[in-house]
């Protein structure tokens, strides 16, 4: 079977996106090595950086093409609609696909040959704060579209599974869920990576952790608001680090956690360390006496997953997706319930044979995901929409 998938988010790994297709290519060769991967890449987006990283995996796949649209380096947006639409498809059809993957939502509404979609989540339909100005809503509406007419669905979640079904109106047989799974290199960090790390971000001895990003949904202002209700009635003074890129402006959609934290009067407790490369995060994670995670809505929600794997003790939200994750490892609790929170968040600290439990449960659960299982379940999926449209 040749297969062809779209490349625009090759090479992004700050992107969740980006980070599927990587785990996604680097494992599906060994899955089903008789299979021929293909990767259509924009041209506008391939540069060096781009091209280095390709070179070091090019086993994994043999054969890479370029395509270009008439918007490369003059606008991004347009640029992806037209490569998504138009070129890719063209792409699929030139290199004799059998078959194409989207590994993301974007595909084809007029698809040339039979294309599987992969939809992470469905945010920008579901969240109002997500939907953004006309252009975006029209993007929505035409990748929602386009959707239908794919020869199948791919999802990573049994909650996302539900939410497609429901809002696009697909018939089950039609989405199909392969879970994500933590990188391999997601496992507790030895004591010197620790150590060496907390120098590094100045880390306290024992802190809660948040790992993620800062718009909205996130719910940090409710996580910030826990916080401040736990440290209002310790004897000691709890920490907070709270990881990644903080927003560049203090919007509705991404509020500022340093004023948040200021108006709360719990500015000396919180610390925060910016963006976090992807190398130090077990060690952040093993250095957490608990991760908290109380988002509103995920896709699958993979900072718990990583955490899981870490052995850290985490609460996470009984929303969406972020249970299934979970399972019974972690603490679960209704994501603006913030008195339920700060009660989960003063057990963990205080109750350390609670934390060693969850630790346990944490590692058990981790190792249920992995992206060898992710690979072959896609796999499955590819073949079984295959004989569906051959058969048609």
């Amino acid at each position: 079977m040749r297969i062809v998938l779209n490349g625009w988010f090759w090479g992004q790994k700050g992107t969740g996106s980006g980070q599927y297709l990587g785990h996604l290519l680097a494992h599906l060769p060994a899955t089903a090595p008789s299979h021929e991967y293909i990767l259509v890449v924009p041209d506008g987006i391939f540069n060096s950086e781009i091209a280095a990283r390709t070179s070091s995996i090019t086993h994994l796949a043999p054969r890479m093409e370029r395509a270009a649209t008439p918007f490369d380096r003059l606008d991004a947006n347009l640029s992806k609609v037209w490569f998504e639409q138009i070129a890719f498809p063209r792409a699929c059809r030139r290199l004799g696909a059998d078959l194409a993957h989207v590994p993301h939502w974007g595909s084809p509404l007029r698809p040339t040959v039979p294309t599987v979609v992969t939809i992470h989540d469905l945010i920008p339909l579901l969240l109002p704060a997500y939907r953004g100005r006309v252009w975006v809503r029209l993007y929505t509406r035409l990748v929602a579209a386009a959707a239908r007419r794919a020869a199948g669905v791919i999802t990573v979640s049994h909650a996302s599974q539900r939410d497609i079904i429901a809002h696009l109106g697909l018939s089950a047989d039609r989405v199909w869920i392969t879970q994500e799974a933590a990188p391999a290199g997601f496992r507790r960090a030895e004591p010197d990576q620790v150590d060496a790390l907390r120098r590094r971000l100045g880390l306290p001895d024992r802190f809660f952790l948040y790992l993620g990003g800062f718009d909205v949904r996130k719910n940090v202002a409710g996580l910030l608001a826990a916080f401040a209700r736990l440290a209002e009635h310790m004897s000691v003074a709890p920490a907070l680090v709270l990881a990644g890129q903080l927003p560049a402006r203090d919007t509705p959609f991404t509020p500022d956690p340093r004023r948040m934290a200021r108006e709360l009067g719990i500015a000396s407790g919180v610390h925060f360390t910016g963006w976090v490369e992807e190398a130090d995060k077990p060690a952040l994670y093993t250095a957490a006496t608990a991760f908290v995670f109380p988002s509103r809505y995920e896709g699958f929600g993979l900072p718990v997953l990583e955490a899981l794997a870490c052995g850290t003790p985490t609460i996470t939200s009984n929303v969406s997706s972020l249970s299934e994750v979970a399972g019974q490892a972690a603490i679960q609790v209704a994501p603006d319930d913030v008195p339920e929170l700060a009660a989960a968040m003063a057990r963990l600290w205080q109750d350390g044979a609670l934390r060693e439990k969850l630790r346990q449960e944490a590692l058990a659960q981790a190792a249920r995901f992995s992206w060898l299982r992710t690979a072959q379940a896609t796999v499955e999926v590819y073949t079984e929409v295959l004989a569906r449209a051959q058969a048609q």
